[in-house]
């Protein structure tokens, strides 16, 4: 049976649902996380510590019928810790390597302050994310699909921190800011929190439901006056590029990669579907843009000693080549 439109707005509502059982407010960053999702990309949240974004990636865990694995980065941790490592096994009178599989083979991981960690272990994610496979003791293992990493980091405490490079950023599909609460959030946050009932997600969504949700996405069509849009955005982003703003000219020290090109694409067609479209338009190239281009826009010297935040770069570039198409 093939997925409709219909059909996918109603998983994803459901979805959104059982996670606004639990977290209170963040409705964008909850809808950032699940386009990521149903895009099959991974998603870095950032945020000051105590706004939920453990709690948000762990609640998804809960409502996705997946197996779900959290890891704690810590500077000691080592690559083993995360993919695994061989054990000799003594069995049956002989012995023999074996290898036991890290937290790394689960569906959902929760990767917990991962700028804890050293670059050496950071590093053994990237593999699984990009291949969706383990390579240990010359033997590839494959990941079962789905296959998503959460990451959190804290932007704050810089001290024994190991700032992810540019690199591994990018292999993040989206990058999501959380923000404080308002006031009435706040207070709803207090009650559910410090009552006697806590509330919990359930399972909702299986695997193979959000593989069929992703397959319907990537069919969603685009028209070639949006896909040029895409182009131009993504190519604008480098300030040697003549159609590049002021902002990107004067702060600009590197721009985005193709693969911000990519997670705007796929990123605007999921959007599309979860307002009921079956087609891409400019309007959710513009929802995504800022959490598929702001870690992959550097930004240099000047522009970090100003204070300058990629997201106004970002913003000023879109209204400048809204204005030309």
């Amino acid at each position: 049976m093939t997925l409709t439109v219909d059909q996918f707005l109603a998983r994803a509502e459901t979805i959104e649902n059982e996670v606004g059982r639990v977290i209170v407010g963040q409705s964008d960053v909850v809808r950032h996380v699940l386009v990521s999702i149903l895009a099959g990309g991974h998603v870095l949240l950032e945020g000051v510590p105590g706004l939920g974004k453990t709690m948000l990636i762990r609640t998804l865990g809960e409502a996705l019928d997946l197996k779900f694995s959290r890891i704690q980065f810590t500077p000691d941790m080592m690559p083993a810790d995360i993919i695994g490592t061989e054990i000799l096994s003594d069995s049956n009178g002989s012995r023999e390597f074996r290898f036991r599989r890290g937290p790394v083979f689960a569906n959902l991981i929760l990767a917990d302050e991962i700028n804890r960690a050293t670059p050496k272990t950071q590093s053994a994610l990237l593999e699984a994310m990009q291949e969706t496979s383990v390579t240990a003791a010359q033997q590839t293992y494959r990941l079962d699909e789905p296959f998503f990493v959460m990451a959190t980091q804290n932007p704050l405490e810089m001290e024994g921190t190991y700032p992810l490079p540019e690199a591994q950023l990018d292999r993040f599909f989206f990058k999501v800011n959380v923000n404080m609460p308002n006031v009435n959030e706040m207070v709803e946050i207090m009650d559910r929190t410090t009552g006697k009932d806590s509330p919990s997600a359930n399972k909702v969504v299986s695997g193979a439901e959000i593989l069929e949700m992703r397959e319907l996405a990537r069919g969603v069509p685009m028209a070639s006056h949006v896909k040029e849009f895409v182009a131009r955005l993504v190519l604008a982003t480098h300030p040697e590029d003549p159609n590049g703003s002021p902002l990107v000219k004067k702060f600009a020290r590197y721009g985005v990669s193709p693969r911000g090109a990519q997670a705007l694409t796929l990123g605007a067609k999921v959007t599309a579907l979860l307002n009921g479209r079956f087609n891409v338009a400019f309007e959710d190239i513009k929802a995504v843009a800022p959490a598929a281009l702001r870690h992959r826009l550097l930004l240099n010297f000047d522009g970090l000693a100003e204070g300058v935040k990629t997201d106004d770069v970002i913003g000023e570039l879109i209204s400048t080549l809204a204005i030309s198409v």
